[in-house]
C-alpha cells in the first residue's frame, strides 16, 4: 500500500518524506486555506519536496471552468494530480483531461456506483471518504471493499485511494481488502508506527546495555 499525506503543512509533508515513507501528498482547498499562504505557491513547494503525486484541486463547479483550472493546475509541475469533484461535470472534466495525458483524482466518492464511473471516465484514483460514510451510520469499509472486488473484475486501472482516514485501523482493514493507497493525516502514519511494546521491549534493552559500561563508538 502507497502512503499519501493528507496535508498541505510543508514542515510536515517535509519531516515526513525524510522517513522515506511518503508517496505522495493530496490537498484541498480546506487544507490550503489553514496553511495561510498562496494557493499556487504552496502546490509548487509540496510537487518539490515529494516525487510522488500531489493532488491539487479544482474549485469550479462547471466543466468548462474546471477543465480550464485543471489544464492550469498540471502545468505548476510533472507530479501534479488534478482532483475533481465526483458530479456530472466532474467526470466529463476527468475523461477530458485523462484523454490529454493528466491524471485525475476523482474525489468525494461514497458510493460503488459512482467508482465505476470515475473508473470508466480514466480516473487515475477515485477517493472514497471511509470516516464521513462512518460519521452517518455506515461502514466506510464496505465501500472500499465492493470497489475493489468490481474494479478487479474488470481490471481497471484506477487506483483505489482510501481518503477521511480517522486512525490506523481504516489504514490496516483497507490494506487487507487490497486498496492501493491511503491518504492520511501526519497524526495517522505516526500512529502507524507508535506502539508501547515497541518503547517498553527497546527501554529495557537500553538499561541493560547501559548496565554493562560497553559503547559502541
Amino acid at each position: 500500500m502507497k502512503f499519501f499525506i493528507d496535508t498541505a503543512d510543508i514542515d510536515e509533508i517535509k519531516d515526513l518524506a525524510a522517513t522515506g515513507l511518503v508517496d505522495g501528498v493530496t490537498t484541498n482547498p480546506s487544507l490550503v486555506a489553514q496553511s495561510g499562504r498562496d494557493f499556487f505557491e504552496v502546490i509548487k513547494e509540496i510537487a518539490g519536496v515529494v516525487d510522488g503525486p500531489v493532488s491539487a484541486e479544482t474549485v469550479a463547479t462547471d466543466h468548462e471552468t474546471m477543465l480550464k483550472e485543471g489544464l492550469k493546475l498540471a502545468k505548476l509541475a510533472d507530479n501534479i494530480t488534478v482532483k475533481v469533484p465526483l458530479t456530472v461535470d466532474g467526470l466529463k472534466t476527468c475523461k477530458a483531461l485523462s484523454d490529454d495525458g493528466i491524471k485525475v483524482n476523482v474525489t468525494l466518492c461514497f458510493s460503488a456506483g459512482q467508482a465505476l464511473l470515475a473508473a470508466k471516465a480514466g480516473a487515475a484514483f477515485i477517493s472514497p471518504f471511509v470516516g464521513r460514510l462512518d460519521d452517518i451510520g455506515f461502514d466506510g469499509l464496505d465501500l472500499i471493499a465492493e470497489i475493489c472486488t468490481i474494479y478487479g473484475n474488470y481490471d481497471f486501472d484506477t487506483e483505489v485511494l482510501v481518503a477521511s482516514v480517522r486512525g490506523p485501523l481504516h489504514v490496516i482493514d483497507a490494506a487487507k481488502m487490497g486498496a492501493d493507497v491511503a491518504t492520511v493525516p501526519p497524526k495517522v502514519l505516526r500512529q502507524l508506527y507508535n506502539h508501547p511494546l515497541t518503547d517498553k521491549g527497546l527501554d529495557a534493552f537500553l538499561k541493560d546495555w547501559a548496565a554493562t559500561g560497553q559503547t559502541i563508538l
